[in-house]
């Protein structure tokens, strides 16, 4: 009998089916995503010259590295599945981690998907010529129609994601060796005058947007081959591939468009590639990164969706969000309602002119949203290194004793000083992030209320 249920139990439990190489192909897969065409011009905006827009890049990546450390040390500490959920729920309590999903919900992945569709949005505009409230349109669109897809159970199979994640790569080792090779300008010229490189500390939060996503690796934990050091290699790898590639694609804009190019740019990548292709290869680059946004958009719908539906799943009082439709085999309600939360924070910025002005434009604005409750959960999440070694300090240490402790601290301070940056150097769309994530402390106390009775 004994042996019947723990045989039931092994079918049931996740396969551990992936490589070490698989795994870090998702996670280069995730973050390698759109960020890197837009955001570049909005680094050098807030820097002097080329030489502090690569240090803020460096940087971006060092802090990511010891973010991988530091989630390895978790990974190893919290076997399973849930990620950021699983690890602040253990050791910083169930409000923590009703708050992350909340903000989840709320900020974090449906602003995700907003960038996203302002991102597809510029470039669609750019392909077709229209107006300025083409991107708003376009944003919409996207987001509509994906979400409604997903509804009706279609979304792209496993190759597809896998083709879209290898052309955004080949595109970027395009880009740097068209700019490495036909390249004209020094990456020592150019530059602006003091005082009007902007606040560097933006220029980090824009980096750091675009490096986010390092941190899914720790999704995949319960399905990798191994344990403790595999997690490791995956992190550290993917965090090293990425870093790599952002840096050759920053040295190639450059080269090709001089950085008072780039800082003036709404679409670098289009018009790095037409500068040395002509108007052929400015659009052949608006076509990959308007196709890429799209494949980034569907996903973050598709898991976004699931992760609401677990929650309904887990608190009665929003039960009718983890309702399954089988005969579509998709959770219809979650995904409406987490469509809906997109598409008011797509409209926000385009009802009127002084709220455009207070928010910043589209993509802009959905970063400045996202990232202080962003970075706040993150440093939680550093915090909680050490909350779980006091509860449990038996668990296995795949760095040893004093390394994850030294990275966490790191990783705390940095986080502390990203959560600092965006509130300071940010419009009005960062307190409303802040807003919305302080409007789940009476959602949460409903819940525990209903969940009581």
């Amino acid at each position: 009998m004994a042996a019947n249920q723990e045989a039931t139990a092994a079918a049931r439990a996740p396969l551990r089916h992936l490589s070490i190489v698989d795994a870090v192909c998702v996670v280069v897969g995730i973050v390698v995503a759109t960020g890197v065409f837009k955001a570049p011009q909005m680094v050098a905006l807030n820097t002097a010259g080329p030489w502090t827009m690569l240090t803020a890049w460096v940087l971006g990546g060092l802090l990511c590295l010891c973010g991988s450390l530091t989630y390895a040390e978790l990974a190893a500490a919290c076997p399973g599945m849930g990620g950021e959920y699983l690890y602040l729920s253990r050791s910083l309590g169930q409000t923590v981690g009703f708050m992350f999903v909340w903000a989840r919900m709320t900020v974090i992945q449906t602003g995700a998907i907003v960038a996203l569709a302002y991102v597809f949005g510029d470039y669609v505009t750019r392909l077709m010529g229209w107006g300025p409230k083409g991107p708003l349109l376009c944003a919409l669109a996207a987001t509509a129609a994906l979400t409604a897809c997903n509804a009706m159970g279609l979304r792209a199979g496993k190759w597809t994601q896998n083709v879209l994640t290898a052309a955004k790569v080949a595109g970027l080792l395009a880009i740097m060796a068209l700019g490495l090779v036909c390249g004209r300008v020094s990456i020592s010229a150019g530059g602006v005058p003091a005082g009007g490189g902007g606040a560097f500390g933006l220029a980090m939060v824009f980096v750091l947007y675009t490096y986010g996503g390092w941190n899914e690796a720790a999704y995949v934990a319960g399905e990798l081959r191994g344990r403790g050091r595999s997690m490791l290699w995956v992190l550290v790898a993917g965090s090293a591939l990425i870093t790599l590639l952002y840096l050759g694609a920053s040295v190639a804009y450059v080269r090709i468009l001089g950085f008072e190019g780039l800082r003036s740019s709404n679409a670098v990548a289009a018009d790095a590639m037409a500068a040395v292709l002509g108007e052929r290869g400015g659009l052949a680059v608006s076509v990959l990164v308007a196709v890429a946004a799209l494949g980034a958009i569907d996903g973050c719908i598709f898991t976004g969706a699931r992760a609401i539906y677990a929650w309904g799943n887990d608190y009665p009082v929003f039960g009718v969000l983890g309702r399954w439709n089988g005969r579509l085999g998709a959770p219809v309600v979650a995904l409406a309602a987490q469509g809906a939360i997109a598409m008011v924070l797509i409209l926000l910025p385009g009802l009127s002119e002084s709220l455009s002005d207070k928010l910043g434009d589209g993509f802009q604005a959905a970063v400045e949203y996202t990232a202080p409750v962003f970075w706040a959960f993150l440093l939680l999440t550093g915090l909680a290194v050490f909350v779980l070694r006091f509860k449990n300090p038996t668990a296995d240490r795949p760095l040893g004793h004093w390394a994850p402790l030294a990275t966490a601290s790191v990783l705390c301070v940095m986080c502390a000083y990203m959560l600092y940056s965006s509130l300071a150097y940010t419009k009005a769309g960062a307190l409303a992030g802040v807003a919305v994530l302080l409007a789940g402390l009476p959602v949460y106390a409903i819940a525990r209320s209903y969940q009581g009775r």
